[in-house]
């Protein structure tokens, strides 16, 4: 009986971030990676969202291991919401498994937690037919592994977040031994990280980015703010280095950037260069401008929040003033540019000023165009499956594979829920599994749907018109007259005319419904609604919430008492 192979994009195709695909081997899913991502401006109140993870919970006996490349969000970030009900063995490096534990107990579903596996690039997991083993890559944060699963039929391998960097040391290097000793044999199918497949210049190294950290705070005379991402451990630990060698103090701001950067330390991934490098926030008031750097990461690792909190006074520590620099050290997504900007201008209104890596070097942990085709003609791939990143930098990275030869035949841009089968010799699309978002809106995990989210859009840009009536259904009379009530549709004092007239015309549609002999509570509501948004919106163009709230009253009842 030949082997069959499934390989399906749960999440991280055709979007940024979120990234989780199940590979299946015969009887036996591996998961590889297991992330989040962030919501953009649409999904209003949304705090996170994650991959719907029905396929893994109905085939939950089938789930061999979850495979994690590395410790960022996109990553590990959903894991609480599946192993607080599905308690499958967690595979990761050293910092990866910590930083995944810090993940699972801060949720209280999940906190109980632990069974986690810390492997490295020497294991070897053998799963009978199958074996997963593991190789080093460069990225953003220590301890980066590659996926390579072995089966029957040929290797699978998954880049996971990747890069090349001649110049990263010891704990970022990549092994080109590994990877080559992979390619002698056969790669069936390759998952390539394709992020930054539209970038064709060379990414600068950590070096050159160092030493413009180190020009930055050399140069600038007053406070300076960094923000960046809580688990990008490089960048943290190149503001460490530069804060010392010019005589400047670190504070952290922030319970996510204190357990990473306390993790980090204790394994050995972070070294701190002086003993009297932190600073607590209460020391603030006594450091001079000149010897402070404030590390801002936000919550969850997303900073643009906290710094529009420290522009406009909200934030409980750190307010911008004249003479402070805010230094953005991560390349933003482009979802995220116009937030940017908004922050950016909310900075400088504040008498900061902004500077940004992004503005002078080209950054990025992941695999540009050569980056790509080096690792396509190190693992000769048979085929490819561009992942981790929207349609176009999927497109872009399936042409870097043509480029080297692979035929597009042979390339599958594939979408969420798509199934890439390996079946008697062939590759081939073959059908589809439920897979999209749930998102998190509080505690609530997946509450919030469509029709939530449109009736917030909504609300937002209309805004709500609220029609109070109070009938006695017995006697078909209306007891008091409409009173309306607006939420950020008009402004009430000014449009009086309006609210009069509205309250005229729900006092007909209501004296129609009492006057019909087949009374309905349902379509008085209706018929109230639909006649005051025609109106509304011939009247002002816009379309609020309509909120009808009909009582009754019983008057005979009410006087005999």
């Amino acid at each position: 009986m030949s082997t069959k192979v499934n390989l399906v994009a749960l999440g991280g195709v055709r979007e940024n971030g979120k990234n989780m695909y199940a590979i299946e081997v015969d009887d036996q899913i591996f998961v590889v990676d297991f992330g989040l991502k962030y919501p953009d401006n649409e999904l209003l109140g949304i705090d996170i969202v994650i991959p719907d993870l029905t396929y893994l919970e109905e085939n939950v006996d089938r789930v061999s291991g979850i495979f994690l490349t590395h410790g960022h969000a996109d990553a590990i970030g959903a894991l609480p919401y599946f192993v607080a009900e599905h308690p499958v063995p967690v595979f990761g490096s050293e910092l990866t498994v910590e930083l995944a534990k810090i993940v699972t107990k801060s949720d209280p579903r999940a906190k109980k937690f632990n069974d986690f596996h810390v492997i490295n690039d020497r294991s070897v997991i053998d799963f009978g037919d199958v074996k997963v083993s593991f190789f080093k890559t460069t990225h953003s944060i220590p301890g980066s592994l590659g996926i390579d699963i072995e089966t029957p039929v040929g290797q699978i391998v998954y880049t996971g977040d990747f890069k090349f960097d001649q110049s990263a040391t010891a704990n970022y290097q990549t092994d080109y031994a590994r990877l080559a000793h992979i390619g002698e044999n056969k790669v069936l199918a390759l998952l390539a990280d394709s992020a930054n497949a539209e970038n064709f210049q060379q990414s600068a190294s950590e070096h050159a980015i160092y030493d413009y950290i180190d020009e930055t705070f050399r140069y600038h005379t007053g406070r300076i703010i960094v923000a960046g991402v809580a688990n990008n451990i490089a960048r943290i630990q190149q503001v460490l280095t530069a804060a010392a060698e010019n005589n400047r103090r670190v504070v952290l701001t922030g319970q996510d950037v204190e357990k990473i950067v306390k993790t980090a330390i204790k394994l050995g991934y972070i070294n701190v260069p002086s003993d009297d490098l932190f600073a607590k926030t209460k020391e603030l008031k006594e450091l001079a401008p000149e010897q402070t750097v404030i590390l801002e990461t936000g919550r969850m690792g997303e900073p643009l929040k906290s710094l529009q909190r420290m522009a406009t006074n909200r934030h409980r520590m750190i307010h911008i003033h004249e003479g402070d620099l805010v230094f953005l050290t991560t390349t933003p997504s482009h979802a995220m540019e116009t937030n940017v900007a908004k922050t950016k201008d909310m900075i400088y209104r504040a008498g900061g000023e902004v500077k940004a890596i992004s503005d002078d070097l080209k950054s990025s942990g992941h695999a540009n165009k050569a980056d790509l085709q080096l690792m396509f003609n190190l693992l000769h791939p048979q085929y490819v499956l561009p992942v981790q990143g929207e349609y176009r930098q999927l497109a872009a990275a399936a042409e870097h594979a043509h480029e080297v030869g692979i035929p597009f035949e042979n390339i599958f841009i594939s979408g969420l829920g798509d199934i890439i089968s390996y079946d008697q010799g062939k590759m081939n699309a073959a059908g589809h599994v439920d897979a999209g978002n749930t998102m998190i809106d509080g505690i609530g995990v997946g509450d919030i749907g469509n029709i939530v989210l449109r009736d917030r859009k909504m609300l937002a840009e209309d805004g709500i018109f609220v029609a109070v009536v109070t009938i006695d259904r017995k006697k078909k009379k209306i007891v008091s007259k409409p009173k309306i009530t607006s939420r950020g549709f008009v402004y009430m004092k000014t449009s009086r005319d309006l609210l009069s007239d509205s309250g005229d015309l729900v006092a007909t549609t209501v004296q129609k419904n009492l006057d019909n002999k087949e009374f309905d509570w349902g379509h008085l509501k209706q018929d109230v609604r639909d006649e005051l948004s025609h109106f509304l919106f011939d009247q002002t163009k816009r379309r609020p919430v309509i909120l009808p709230v009909i009582m009754e009253v019983n008057q005979n009842s009410t006087k005999r008492q």
